[in-house]
């Protein structure tokens, strides 16, 4: 049989035409960017573990009333999740300094601050995905006031089951980025968390050493990065200590 219609290519994802309507396959690559795809590799069982680890966090945010655009988890490497229009915006929830935070403020990587901040930056890999303000958002009508106050809501409820489940396996969550998705059921609108939750898109540090185990190990030089997203897999019950992950291709017709 012939493979699904591919939808779109990302740098870590690809998408293809669900089996029903309004589905999306979504399949976890193995490639590794950072800065803005300026460093590039292929990090054999990334994909997997990513695959694992995201459907972990979306079915645990279902649990808690959080919507999420997942379904279900279909193999090792694709998940099927609910078609979405994606508003154009990352949303940054950041409980220490670190990154470009510590470098625009000058705060020591690893400060705790005062309150989780929530940052905006627009979705345009050509422009460097800038920071913007709710100002910009409203201008330029990338979401209505309604959505800004769904999407802190969202964002803010993420960053607390976040928080509570790593802090249970001695991780400290720095930092994350989700994706919003609007659904639509006839006219009515609802926003959902989207795209995916993985240690591609949070900083995850060893509460006692600090030791990263999430994409800075690929950003810095600091190690294996499959060995570090392993092991935040392992702490969290995805993947028995005498695992290793499963790596082939996987797509289905």
């Amino acid at each position: 049989m012939a493979r699904r219609k591919k939808i779109y290519e990302g740098k870590a994802k690809t998408l293809y035409e669900g089996p029903e309507p309004g589905t999306i396959v979504q399949y976890f690559k193995d490639d590794a960017t950072a800065f803005n795809a300026e460093k590039k590799d292929v990090i054999e069982g990334k994909g997997v573990l990513n695959n694992l680890l995201s459907e972990y966090f979306m079915l645990g945010l279902g649990q808690v009333g959080v919507p999420t655009h997942f379904i279900k988890r279909l193999n090792m490497r694709e998940q099927l999740v609910r078609s979405c229009e994606i508003v154009p915006l990352e949303v940054i929830v950041r409980n220490y300094a670190a990154g470009t935070m510590s470098k625009r403020l000058g705060i020591e990587e690893g400060t705790q601050l005062p309150r989780p901040i929530v940052e905006y930056c627009y979705k345009d890999d050509s422009l460097g995905d800038p920071l913007v303000t709710e100002e910009h958002i409203a201008a330029f009508g990338w979401a209505s006031q309604q959505d800004m106050e769904d999407i802190l809501s969202l964002a803010l409820r993420v960053n607390d089951f976040l928080s509570g489940i790593m802090f249970g396996v001695g991780i400290k969550l720095v930092d994350f980025k989700i994706e919003i998705g609007r659904v639509y059921d006839g006219d009515f609108q609802r926003l959902v968390v989207a795209d995916e939750i993985s240690p591609d898109s949070c900083r995850l540090w060893d509460m006692e050493t600090n030791q990263k185990l999430d994409k800075d190990v690929f950003r810095r030089d600091l190690g294996n990065l499959t060995d570090a997203y392993t092991e935040v897999a392992r702490r969290l019950g995805v993947m028995p200590k005498n695992q290793t992950p499963v790596t082939k291709p996987t797509l289905i017709n």
